[in-house]
Formats: structure tokens, sequence, C-alpha cells
């Protein structure tokens, strides 16, 4: 570990540490935060409407990459990869049910394609840390791409294989089927637009960006090609 990468994870670590001290992650603004978020309300024709869904650490920094993507309906925060069915955000952060945090994102398939979107993807996470991501650690933040069909899982492979070719590190980012997708209490949904200072805050001790640059250059949190072409 780098000192620069060390004192991002120091810093991260006090931030997480006063944030669980205020009960920012354990419970929502009121009773009726905590109530499972209704399915989101989507503009786009169920005739080119198509879903994909995507896990890269902690799912309030995953939503704005993808709700800024024209042709995106909405993005939702939630679990998939675990056993229990429909989980609470207490278990799921617990590390007891195997789930991890993962976006939905639903799209006009006609505007932006699935390609696009694992574009991305990779250039918003880590993809050598299957741990955790950045400050966020523990089985519950590991990056995966859940594949919906037979067809993402084809793309999502090679998209992994291209970035492979570009890094001398493994990539520790698994391709899976989707067996079943909850979404999050109605208070992390969208909290980067609720809570703009708490999310900045957060985003910024837990070294996300930094890391990123680190790693993607200027290719970082774009859809640049995946194998260093302009």
């Amino acid at each position: 570990m780098t000192p620069s990468t060390q004192s991002y994870w120091l810093l991260g670590a006090a931030l997480l540490a006063a944030v669980l001290a205020g009960g920012m992650f354990f419970q929502g603004p009121s009773s009726d935060g905590n109530a499972p978020s209704p399915a989101p309300t989507d503009s786009v024709p169920a005739a080119v409407a198509d879903t994909a869904t995507f896990a890269g650490g902690c799912f309030w920094c995953m939503e704005p990459p993808y709700d800024k993507i024209d042709g995106v309906a909405s993005t939702t925060s939630g679990f998939a990869g675990g056993e229990e069915v429909d989980p609470s955000y207490r278990e799921v952060a617990s590390g007891a049910t195997r789930h991890t945090e993962v976006v939905q994102v639903v799209y006009d398939s006609t505007t932006v394609s699935y390609e696009r979107l694992l574009r991305v993807y990779w250039h918003n996470v880590d993809p050598f840390d299957g741990t955790g991501q950045f400050c966020d650690r523990g089985s519950q933040y590991r990056p995966a791409i859940f594949a919906h069909d037979a067809q993402q899982q084809r793309s999502a492979e090679r998209s992994k294989d291209t970035v492979a070719a570009q890094f001398d590190r493994d990539i520790a980012v698994q391709v899976q089927s989707l067996d079943a997708f909850y979404a999050a209490e109605q208070y992390h949904q969208n909290y980067y637009q609720k809570n703009p200072a708490d999310y900045k805050r957060y985003r910024q001790g837990c070294g996300r960006d930094a890391r990123l640059r680190e790693i993607w250059g200027e290719a970082a949190l774009s859809d640049a090609p995946l194998d260093g072409t302009t």
C-alpha cells in the first residue's frame, strides 16, 4: 500500500466511523424511509426497455454515473448475489446474507447499448479488489456484473477480457447470472441528490475518485473504450 493510498484508507475509515456513530447507514431519516423502495416509474416503452445490474461497492456512488447517461430511465439501489429473500440494509451490511450492494439500471436499448453501460461500469470500479471497494470492506461491497441473460453474460465476459489485457494484475470482478434483485429502503434511493453534502464528504473521504484516476487515468468515471483507444 502506497502512502497516498494508506492516507485515503485512514481518512475513509475515520469518516465511516463517524457516519456509523451517527446512524446514517443503519437507519433512515424517518419510519417511512425504512420502507422498501417502490419499483421506479420508467419512461421507456416496454418494447425497447432493458435492465442491467452492477455491483461496484457503495450503491450510492454507482447511481450518478448511470443517471447522467442519455437513454437511462432509472437507477435503483439494492442487493443481489445472496441467499436471503428481501433482506434489509441492516442485514446486508452485517455481511451475513452474502448479498452485495448493486445498482439496477433500466435503459432504452435503442438509445444506449449494454456495452456502453459496461464501459461506464469498469471506469467506476477498482477491478483488482474483490474483497470490497475503496474504503468499504467486506463481501457486501464486492464488485460483480450480474447478467440478466446469455447475451449480457457474453458481453460482460468479453469486456472483462478486454480489461484484463490492459493490466498485469488479476481482475477480481466476477461475472455471474442474476438470480434475484431486491430494492434497498427508500432513503437509499438517489442519496446523492437528497443529501449532496453528506454524499460528497463520504465519497471524497473514501478516496474513490482518487483511486479511480490512479487506475484509469483520464478514462476514469467515463464511458471511454476499454482497450485504451480514443
